[in-house]
């Protein structure tokens, strides 16, 4: 697992980034919020992302493109894998495109494992340090706070 990313200690602008976390929520409800915009804004820095078996498409808070990418897979309410480009950070805007990978993992007690990996970076290293560590764990802890508590992160 050279070059991988899994913590804030280790967050450098690596090719592979792993971000697991728990959320008290079912597989259904997660899914529901990482497809559907009316939950992305509370979550993904305003984003309004809305995601379909054939595309993944990111606006700004305004309306304006962000992105407009190919889903690669989707099996809901399990996982998901599109491509991703920068298009919120004009200086990562214009590489190629990664892959974002959505897996949920039902657990026993009511909770599931949600883990995103962000890979297919190597040639995109503005991208990769623009999302490390930081960026992906903001997404998820927003995640999974408006699950829980029905509120955002911030506020």
């Amino acid at each position: 697992m050279d070059n991988v990313t899994t913590s804030p200690s280790s967050a450098v602008a690596s090719a592979t980034q792993v971000y697991p976390i728990f959320i008290k929520a079912t597989p259904e409800a997660i899914w529901t919020a990482i497809t559907r915009p009316e939950y992305s804004q509370q979550y993904f820095y305003g984003a309004l992302i809305e995601n379909t078996a054939e595309r993944h498409v990111s606006r700004a808070p305004d309306g304006s493109d962000w992105g407009d990418a190919p889903m690669f897979e989707f099996d809901p309410p399990r996982r998901m894998a599109y491509a991703w480009k920068s298009g919120f950070d004009p200086a990562a805007a214009s590489e190629p495109a990664s892959r974002v990978t959505w897996q949920i993992d039902s657990q026993d007690g009511g909770y599931c494992l949600v883990t995103v990996t962000h890979d297919q970076l190597e040639a995109s290293p503005k991208t990769a340090e623009g999302v490390a560590g930081v960026g992906w764990m903001m997404v998820l802890s927003g995640l999974k706070t408006v699950l829980e508590t029905g509120k955002p992160i911030s506020g």
